[in-house]
């Protein structure tokens, strides 16, 4: 069961790897990004702390993955 805990954790962590920073090319440059003097709006904030957030549970699902398979 470790064995597959393992893996089911390094399959989340490549999906998020790929799928996130794809999403955040077209969030960085959608329309409601930008405001008209070229600040970042909150529509912008918020999509980059939860894609920041994705990576981050990436990273530990990595991590937790890859002790499973090795301990």
């Amino acid at each position: 069961m470790a064995v597959f805990a393992g893996i089911m954790l390094l399959l989340n962590a490549f999906f998020n790897v790929v799928v996130w920073p794809r999403f955040w090319t077209r969030v960085a440059n959608d329309p409601r990004a930008r405001d008209e003097q070229g600040r970042a709006t909150r529509f912008l904030t918020v999509h980059a702390v939860l894609i920041s957030l994705a990576l981050l549970v990436a990273a530990v699902s990595a991590v937790a993955g890859i002790m499973l398979l090795l301990g």
